[in-house]
């Protein structure tokens, strides 16, 4: 009987998680074996009798994937699988087990995320967006680690509108964003407003497309445009507020992204916008609307913002 050093030697021409055509070498009771050609016949893989092609004779080829059965033998499938090596694809977590989570990927047997390589708090039902590596027991198994795995040559240009799922955030970095499940692209920490979170799907802009192809991103919208809509978006807090604000633009910067989600600069200039259009008034402890009829000193309210 072969140890397992032995069958890894022996499979050298068949390549785990990915499809491939083999020739028919040998037909048994319980299906046929396929090896890379004929003159490697010694390096072969069973394909079971319930998947094998009607009318097939030895020396036909067919188109397989190749990956481990319950019991960790190598085997042929002609079934799709999800993904395959070198690829990123999202997968729906079947159930959750002692050693991670087991993902749906078209095949009898489900595919192992353990929770090393796993990011954020995965659970039955999430679909998680994972590639394909080989562990250290010869075995396929997913990770949510698909830096390395995602594409650079997306059709996307400066301005375009895109959709993408946030697989990694960085504090010195960002978020990472795979747009539409296949291409690499990052918000970098500046950009960071508003509600991105770790494996949601997020909608931005393209600011950049980098000499190596992959997209810098922003999720807010061009300077002139964003202008309104953060004017607008001034507008509704002093509603929400009853009319006045208890800080202004001269608040350290930490205060007005908490309060606003905005930077100072973007802060500033829609408050320019609205002063300009003579819809608030600056006093000295925070902004009014004008023709409110709150009271001019929001100074005793600044007390509840405190500076981070």
């Amino acid at each position: 009987m072969q140890n397992r050093d032995e069958c890894k030697m022996e499979m050298k021409g068949i390549r785990l998680g990915e499809r491939q055509d083999l020739v028919i070498v040998k037909q048994v009771e319980f299906g046929v074996y396929l090896a890379p050609s004929a003159e490697k016949e010694e390096e072969r893989v069973l394909l079971p009798q319930k998947q094998v092609p009607e009318g097939s004779a030895i020396g036909d080829i067919v188109n397989v994937f190749i990956y481990r059965d319950s019991r960790d033998r190598m085997i042929a499938t002609v079934r799709e699988a999800k993904l395959e090596m070198g690829q990123v694809a999202q997968l729906t977590v079947a159930q959750m087990g002692q050693f991670g989570a087991f993902l749906d990927w078209g095949l009898e047997k489900d595919l192992l995320l353990p929770f090393k390589q796993q990011k954020g708090n995965v659970k039955q039902g999430d679909k998680v967006l994972v590639s394909l590596y080989i562990d250290k027991s010869d075995r396929l198994c997913a990770t949510m680690n698909v830096y390395n795995n995602l594409r650079t040559d997306s059709p996307y240009s400066r301005d375009d509108r895109v959709t993408g799922r946030v697989y990694e955030m960085s504090d010195n970095f960002g978020a990472f964003v795979a747009v539409d499940n296949l291409y690499s692209a990052l918000i970098p920490q500046k950009e960071l407003y508003g509600n991105v979170e770790l494996g949601k799907d997020v909608s931005a802009r393209v600011v950049q497309v980098r000499e190596d192809g992959k997209l810098t991103l922003s999720v807010r919208d061009k300077a002139y445009l964003q202008m309104d809509k953060d004017a607008a978006k001034i507008l509704s807090f002093l509603e929400e507020r009853g009319g006045a604000l208890p800080f202004n633009d001269k608040a350290s910067p930490e205060v007005i992204k908490r309060e606003t989600g905005m930077s100072k600069n973007e802060f500033k200039r829609a408050v320019g916008r609205l002063l300009k259009e003579g819809k608030i008034a600056i006093t000295p402890g925070g902004i009014q609307e004008t023709g409110s009829n709150t009271d001019t000193n929001v100074i005793d309210r600044k007390e509840n913002i405190k500076e981070s």
